[in-house]
């Protein structure tokens, strides 16, 4: 994402996985770790996707370490696609090389991204802070309910997962969701905002 990123190989079920991490700016020692998790790699999403910049620049704004990775079978990482099954293992895996139980620790997944870091947080032992979930993707794969406090930002014009669909997802657990006006899937035009939504969910000081 920028000059400062660190890029590795960890292991994981399939094989080796490649990671991107990202400090904070200025040498601060992090918050936490925030994994974010890439749209469907079976229609190009990888970890350099716009969305998932946009979040890892949004944690990195709230002082939160970023850590990126490719599903199994995408750029340097080992394996191929199984259907949402073996992705949720992969996110654990990084989780287990990544993060340190200690540490405060953020779930963040755009589209596809974000029924794995749902899947994920149900099978961690102990629960993520927080979760952030972009445009879910609600209406191609069986994403988990979510803790109340769950941020969820969606467009209003989504041409890939309606919001409708979001909408029906979220009603039974009474969870809200930010729906941005006259944006499709993918944000185009609007990352700064979307970015800003997700400092504000956080830190309004810091927008």
């Amino acid at each position: 994402m920028n000059a400062q990123t660190e890029k590795r190989l960890v292991p994981g079920p399939a094989g080796l996985i490649e990671v991107a991490i990202d400090l904070p700016p200025g040498g601060a020692v992090p918050q936490g770790t925030a994994l974010i998790c890439h749209p469907n790699p079976t229609q190009g999403g990888t970890m350099d996707n716009k969305v998932v910049q946009t979040l890892a620049r949004a944690f990195l704004q709230l002082g939160w370490r970023a850590v990126r990775f490719n599903f199994r079978g995408i750029g340097q990482s080992q394996g191929g696609w199984d259907e949402g099954r073996g992705e949720v293992d992969d996110a654990l895996a990084v989780l287990e090389a990544e993060h340190t139980g200690a540490e405060p620790l953020i779930l963040a997944g755009f589209s596809f991204g974000g029924y794995v870091a749902s899947r994920a947080a149900q099978r961690l032992t102990a629960p993520p802070q927080r979760l952030v979930l972009v445009g879910p993707a609600t209406s191609r794969f069986d994403t988990a309910p979510v803790p109340a406090d769950t941020v969820v930002i969606h467009g209003e014009v989504d041409d890939v997962v309606p919001l409708s669909s979001v909408l029906d997802w979220a009603r039974p657990q009474n969870l809200p969701v930010t729906v941005v006006p006259g944006v499709g899937h993918f944000f185009h035009g609007q990352l700064p905002l979307l970015k800003s939504l997700v400092v504000r969910a956080f830190d309004p000081t810091k927008v």
